[in-house]
């Protein structure tokens, strides 16, 4: 290679370097917590009809007994405060010196993509309970990431138009306005499954997925760990839930 060939080779290389670290973040408008739009998008795509999300009326006992039974996930909605902050900051400084133990069988995605922690908790919720998704976006997508790394699996997602058609439709099609790309949004959505007798928390956002432990009523404990996230903001009125349950 001659000198004039080398230069222009760094010269390459060196424009390849400047786009990966100037790749814009994708940004996608946030879904509702809203059941009606989660269910359209999940019967359309392959989803057993018999399953549905449904409202949590209340983490109470007497509420969550009304949830139809059985629960194969929970999505939960919390305003993302500085409380919440300085506890996320301080449990995951506290993990990553004290390992967890995190089944082979949880399937876990990690998000880059802005304000898509609505569409992370909704396919946490079907990825985790696979014998409940038939043909459609949501197997193939499940299927396409199987053996992949949780990062892998983000950069898979920002690759799908697909789900970024889907989301885009659900997101403008809440009982709400439809908000601006340029707005900041500050409520955030996890996910809550069962596997392998364990209780895991879902947030793409997160180094890892959190093991609750060991789980024998997954709805009374998800609702003890969404309880928690309340009492640190006692004062905020902006928590939620669906239930991902059979109602037929």
């Amino acid at each position: 290679m001659t000198q004039e060939e080398l230069m222009i080779d760094q010269e390459n290389n060196e424009d390849l370097d400047d786009e990966q670290v100037t790749k814009p973040k994708l940004r996608w408008l946030p879904l509702e917590s809203n059941p009606d739009v989660l269910n359209k998008i999940i019967h359309e795509n392959g989803v057993d009809p018999q399953w549905s999300f449904t409202d949590v009326l209340g983490f109470d006992e007497e509420s969550l007994s009304l949830i139809p039974k059985p629960v194969s996930a929970m999505i939960f909605l919390f305003p993302g405060t500085k409380n919440y902050q300085t506890f996320l900051e301080k449990e995951e400084a506290h993990l990553k010196t004290h390992e967890q133990n995190i089944s082979p069988n949880l399937i876990y995605f990690k998000q880059t993509i802005s304000n898509a922690c609505g569409m992370m908790a909704l396919l946490h919720s079907l990825a985790n309970n696979e014998h409940l998704v038939g043909s459609g976006l949501f197997t193939k997508i499940i299927e396409d990431t199987k053996n992949m790394s949780p990062e892998e699996r983000g950069e898979y997602l920002e690759g799908c138009p697909a789900l970024a058609e889907l989301h885009e439709y659900g997101a403008k099609h809440g009982q709400s306005e439809t908000p601006s790309l340029e707005e900041l949004f500050t409520n955030h959505f996890i996910c809550f499954v069962q596997v392998d007798d364990h209780l895991y928390e879902l947030d793409g956002t997160r180094a890892f997925p959190i093991n609750h432990g060991k789980s024998t009523d997954f709805v009374k404990d998800a609702a003890k760990i969404m309880r928690q996230f309340i009492e640190r903001d006692p004062n905020d009125n902006e928590y939620s839930a669906l239930a991902f349950t059979k109602t037929a």
